[in-house]
C-alpha cells in the first residue's frame, strides 16, 4: 500500500453554491477536501461536513476524488437522493471534466476503453487489468495545446470508475498535470494540483422533468 498522502484541506470561507432547488443542491468542490469524511479525527472535514453545517438534510449522492475540483451534487431528501442515484447507475447523468495533460494528443476526438480494477497492492490506485477489470470508458475532446507541449482537453466519462479520467489519460501517455499516483516525476511537478475539474453535469430533473444543466467555469483555480 502506498503512504497516505498529508490531509492539509482548503480554509472554509464560504459554500460556493452553483444550483439549488427544494430537492437538490450543487456545490464547486474545491481540490484538496474530500467529498465524505475519511478515516480518522483530521479527515472528518470534507464538503459534506461543511454543507450539513447550513443544510442539515444534506445527503451525499456521488463523489470527487480529493485532488479533482468542482461540481458536487447532494439530496436534500432520501427520495431525492435514491432517484438521483438511479441516473448515475443509468448513465442518465451527461458529465464533463475539463483537464490539462501531459503532450500533444495524436487524436482531436477518441475513446479510451481499458478495463480497471483495484490496485491492492498499491491502493489507492487504480490498474488496467484485461482479465478481471471491469469495462470503462472515456470519451475526449482536444481543446488545444499550449507552447510547453501540454493539452487542454474535454473528458467525458460513460463509466464512473474510481479514478477512471486519471488512468486512462495516463494509459494514454498523456497523465493529468499534478497527478501524484499516475503521473511521471515531471507531470508531478508540472502543478502544484491535479488540473482536472468536473465542470458539467446534465440531467433530467426526476421530480420537475426540466432539463437541468449545472457549469462551473472556476477550473483550475
Amino acid at each position: 500500500m502506498l503512504q497516505p498522502i498529508e490531509y492539509s484541506p482548503p480554509s472554509h470561507k464560504k459554500l460556493d453554491i452553483l444550483f439549488e432547488d427544494k430537492y437538490l443542491i450543487a456545490v464547486n468542490k474545491p481540490s484538496g477536501l474530500l467529498s465524505v469524511p475519511g478515516r480518522g479525527e483530521n479527515k472528518q472535514d470534507c464538503m459534506l461536513s461543511r454543507l450539513l453545517l447550513e443544510y442539515p438534510n444534506a445527503l451525499v449522492i456521488h463523489r470527487l476524488d480529493m485532488s479533482t475540483s468542482g461540481i458536487l451534487l447532494f439530496a436534500l431528501s432520501k427520495k431525492i437522493q435514491k432517484q438521483i442515484g438511479r441516473l448515475f447507475e443509468k448513465r442518465k447523468i451527461n458529465k464533463q471534466y475539463i483537464a490539462k495533460v501531459h503532450g500533444k494528443l495524436k487524436e482531436e476526438f477518441g475513446t479510451i476503453s481499458q478495463p480497471l480494477i483495484t490496485d491492492w497492492n498499491n491502493r489507492p490506485k487504480q490498474k488496467i487489468d484485461y482479465k478481471n477489470g471491469k469495462p470503462s470508458q472515456t470519451k475526449y475532446k482536444l481543446i488545444n495545446t499550449d507552447n510547453k507541449n501540454n493539452s487542454l482537453v474535454y473528458l467525458f466519462p460513460v463509466t464512473g470508475r474510481s479514478h477512471q479520467l486519471r488512468v486512462h489519460m495516463s494509459s494514454l501517455g498523456h497523465p493529468i498535470l499534478g497527478d501524484e499516483l499516475y503521473g511521471t516525476s515531471q507531470t508531478r511537478n508540472a502543478s502544484t494540483r491535479l488540473l482536472l475539474h468536473a465542470q458539467k453535469l446534465s440531467f433530467i430533473h426526476p421530480i420537475t422533468n426540466e432539463f437541468i444543466e449545472i457549469n462551473s467555469h472556476k477550473n483550475f483555480t
